[in-house]
């Protein structure tokens, strides 16, 4: 573990360097609604692709922390550049929940960026020797730069009364896909999260996981076999990394607005520095605050899934409700220090040229996603507290 800790503290170190390349090239990503080459090849050089590969495959096995750490500070330069990398780790890593015939493949270059669809709007049909895939994605994130695209489908058993259905998750290579060109948003347009389609291509079965078993995290000797402390159930190693992007982008807006108020004045006022004003002065000191609140539900929540996956205890359903509330508290907390400090930037905020204003398009967008959006987990937290079902199996 002394090694992993050592390689973690260098992939952050090396993308801390580049957290002001990355910012620049932002509106560039924008422009172009998919994320520049460079950014992919800066990172890719600073072994973030390889942080969430096990080491047996030549990976850098970091733990969820050490992820998050890394994805909060790709934030701090580029929402979209983070958001796709969140998408291509959190992804990569949840491959160790295959069998090893196909970790042995998906891994062998010991990086990898895997993008996904986890929406079952598709279908698996058994054949010999795996199933036969139809479906169409919207909202894949990333699928333009993956090597390989993880989706959700749902198993057809047509010779069955009734015809049964289960969700399963099957494993293709990227270049399978057929890309829309459809993804014109005014919110992290740089992740190039177009409508992703395939039809009729076979999957060999051991790319084909159970639903269940890969949201629950109990995939057995499949997951990471041989190795412990990385058995994070989907939904918490999805949403914990996502939650990062949000933290991240509240340090950009805190570091922008700072950077522009030595000089600022109040319009249509006598305050010629806006920084000397009070309500000023509480206000970014509140968005300050909101900011480091956010970190200590990250730090909780990572802590317990770290404590989990080690001991090898299952989270109950009462924790994974609870990382919900807690992440999406979370997520609310860093928008509103956004939108404190875009609010108290004035009207020149709203220039393009201005780069908060993106950060805050970005946020406030990316907090309506349907698996990030506050209201939503805060619902499922209070449910269980409650005493009542948490009446959704994302969990």
């Amino acid at each position: 573990m002394q090694e992993t800790e050592r390689s973690g503290r260098a992939t952050l170190e090396a993308v801390r360097e580049l957290v002001g390349r990355l910012r620049a090239n932002a509106q560039d990503a924008e422009d172009r609604r998919w994320l520049p080459e460079e950014n992919i090849k800066l990172l890719e050089d600073a072994g973030v692709f390889r942080a969430p590969v096990p080491a047996k495959f030549g990976g850098l096995d970091l733990d969820v922390a050490q992820q998050v750490a890394i994805v909060e500070e790709v934030a701090r330069g580029c929402g979209s550049t983070a958001w796709t990398v969140n998408a291509w780790m959190s992804s990569a890593g949840l491959v160790a929940a295959y069998p090893d015939r196909a970790q042995e493949e998906v891994y062998a270059g010991g990086s990898v960026r895997v993008s996904g669809g986890f929406t079952p709007t598709a279908t698996l049909t058994p054949v010999e020797g795996g199933f036969t895939l139809d479906g169409t994605w919207r909202f894949n994130t990333g699928i333009r730069g993956a090597d390989w695209n993880m989706v959700a489908a749902m198993v057809v058993h047509p010779d069955q009364e009734g015809e049964s259905h289960d969700e399963r998750y099957a494993l293709v290579r990227a270049s399978e896909f057929t890309v829309a060109d459809d993804w014109h948003v005014s919110s992290a347009a740089g992740t190039g999260s177009s409508t992703s389609s395939v039809r009729g291509l076979f999957v060999p079965a051991h790319f084909v996981v159970d639903g269940a078993e890969i949201v629950e995290g109990t995939t057995g000797d499949r997951w990471n076999q041989g190795l412990r402390g990385r058995d994070y159930g989907l939904l918490p190693y999805v949403m914990v990394p996502s939650l990062a992007v949000y933290i991240g982008l509240a340090k950009q807006a805190l570091e922008l607005f700072q950077d522009r108020a030595p000089g600022r004045g109040i319009a249509y006022t006598g305050w010629t520095e806006q920084s000397e004003h009070p309500h000023v002065q509480i206000q970014v000191g509140t968005a300050a605050n909101k900011i480091t609140a956010a970190e200590g539900l990250r730090d909780r929540i990572t802590g317990l899934m770290q404590d989990r996956a080690d001991s090898g205890v299952a989270v109950t359903t009462a924790e994974k409700a609870a990382f919900r509330g807690q992440v999406g508290y979370g997520i609310q907390l860093a928008r509103e220090a956004v939108e404190i400090l875009y609010t108290l930037s004035g009207a020149s905020v709203i220039q393009k040229s201005v780069p908060l204003q993106r950060v805050y398009r970005d946020t406030v967008g990316l907090a309506l996603h349907g698996l990030m959006a506050p209201v939503t987990n805060l619902e499922v937290h209070g449910r269980v507290l409650l005493g009542l079902e948490p009446d959704t199996f994302f969990l």
